[in-house]
């Protein structure tokens, strides 16, 4: 976090379970949330990645302020290739 609180530039890779699948790459500015205010962006995480609602958000938001949890929110400039294979986009179809 501190890198990124020095220079917000950042850049993600996300890829798949397997080495074939697909993968892409962003790049953009970092912002990093701390507590307070990463608790309501860790709620809207929560949701999206359980896909359900927690069974007692003031417990959740407690132990988010006591844990001291921050969020890295990254706005994209640019985004790609998406890539399969572990290859390079450029080889991906050769």
């Amino acid at each position: 976090m501190h890198n990124l609180r020095r220079d917000p530039r950042a850049s993600f890779l996300a890829l798949g379970d397997d080495f074939g699948d697909a993968w892409v790459q962003v790049d953009g500015t970092a912002e990093v949330l701390d507590v307070p205010d990463s608790v309501e962006p860790l709620v809207e995480y929560y949701r999206a990645a359980a896909g359900k609602e927690h069974p007692d958000w003031d417990e959740y938001r407690a132990a988010m302020v006591e844990q001291g949890k921050s969020v890295v929110r990254i706005t994209i400039d640019r985004w790609g290739p998406i890539a399969t294979g572990g290859f390079p986009a450029r080889l991906a179809n050769d």
